[in-house]
């Protein structure tokens, strides 16, 4: 397997942690989580994206700026510092995700 450029590499893991934080919830998602969606080890991503507050910090930034308002509804409900300086539509788009009735 061709190793990646360390340039390359973060970007990628970034979109692990944010599939691992849509199948796994935001405050659920673990390192291993991670790991496992992007095919390295738990090691590699706590180098690249440090510790669970910061890659909590990174995912929440990213689905901020990707508009996932699954991630930011998860971040609303916990207070999450990020997820409140989402912007006013996404914001309420996850609020309406958030009382939906559930199936």
């Amino acid at each position: 397997m061709k190793r990646l450029h360390p340039t390359d590499r973060k970007p990628l893991l970034v979109d692990a942690a944010l599939n691992a934080a849509l199948a796994h919830g935001y405050r659920r998602m673990t390192r291993d989580h991670i790991a496992a969606h992007a095919s390295v080890s738990p090691g590699l991503v706590s180098l690249y994206l440090g510790t669970m507050v910061k890659l909590r910090r990174t995912v929440m930034r990213e689905a901020i700026k990707r508009g996932c308002a699954e991630i930011v509804a998860e971040g609303l409900a916990e207070r999450d510092p990020q997820a409140l300086k989402a912007p006013d539509d996404l914001k309420d788009k996850a609020a309406r995700l958030l009382t939906a009735p559930s199936r």
